[in-house]
């Protein structure tokens, strides 16, 4: 089986390693950066560094790229591939791309899958193995793919030790921008806003905790990737966003009228999350 993954970083460079590792597929690689591909190659990472016009014999084209690239590129991909190729992406938005390629003549070839695993590094050298044991993986608007497609999209998904689930795009975006997209941002200014505080930063390593550190842990993803993500879920993250503020706002007010008993429970409320997730951890 020859698969050859478009975007080299760390979700493109993880499902290579295992790839090769666990199903014994051949890799070839395309990025857009000379670099990340020489790099990729010289970590055993890919087998090959090819072009995007030369995927035509590729069984199976992985799309691992950011968000805005995504929708331009799998139509460039459908045109190029094989009558029995399938592609699939790894992109965390898909009600754009879905609709971006619902009209394409190779669309049943095509696969909208989100694995929901990662790290707050990039690159290739932040590729390692087991990134996505245990974790989630989305199929979106299966019904529009063929069932050869969806089987073996599935393989892979299933070497990786991974639970898939299916939905629609359009739930799927909605969704996303609370558990994945929200978080994303709650970081990103809560560490914005210690760095304009604290002048000092050595205050802020002194007396920061492992509560603040795993907090912040995300402030450090690539800008690169996240700011196309916030774009093009706008309508969905600005939703979330705004509920996000009113609750902030509350609990500020709660304080301001040193309401003990109403900050008390809002938070033993909100405590009930921990058994939400051990629920989803089964």
């Amino acid at each position: 089986m020859l698969v050859t993954v478009i975007g080299l970083g760390l979700i493109g460079g993880s499902l290579a390693l295992e790839l090769k590792k666990r199903l014994g597929y051949t890799v070839y690689g395309v990025d857009t950066n000379p670099e990340n591909a020489q790099k990729a190659l010289e970590l055993g990472i890919i087998d090959k560094i090819i072009t995007l016009q030369e995927i035509g014999e590729s069984d199976i084209v992985v799309l691992a790229v950011p968000v805005n690239y995504l929708s331009d590129l799998a139509n460039q991909v459908l045109n190029f591939i094989k009558n029995d190729a399938i592609v699939f992406d790894m992109g965390s938005t898909k009600e754009k791309l879905c609709k971006t390629v619902e009209n394409h003549e190779k669309r049943s070839n095509f696969v909208a899958v989100h694995p929901i695993a990662g790290t707050e590094h990039s690159g290739p050298e932040a590729a390692i193995y087991n990134l996505f044991d245990h974790k989630v993986n989305i199929i979106c608007d299966k019904e529009l793919s063929s069932p050869d497609a969806i089987a073996k999209v599935l393989t892979i998904f299933e070497a990786l030790q991974m639970r898939t689930t299916f939905m629609n795009s359009v739930e799927h975006d909605k969704h996303i921008a609370y558990v994945s997209h929200l978080s994303h941002i709650s970081s990103f200014m809560l560490g914005k806003t210690v760095l304009e505080k604290e002048k000092n930063e050595k205050n802020i390593f002194d007396m920061a905790g492992s509560g603040f550190e795993s907090t912040v842990r995300l402030a450090k993803s690539s800008p690169n990737m996240w700011s196309p993500i916030f774009i093009e879920n706008k309508e969905n993250i600005l939703s979330s966003l705004n509920e996000y503020i009113d609750n902030l706002i509350t609990f500020k007010n709660l304080i301001i009228q040193e309401n003990s008993s109403g900050l008390q429970q809002t938070m033993k409320e909100t405590n009930h999350i921990k058994e939400v997730l051990k629920g989803i951890q089964k």
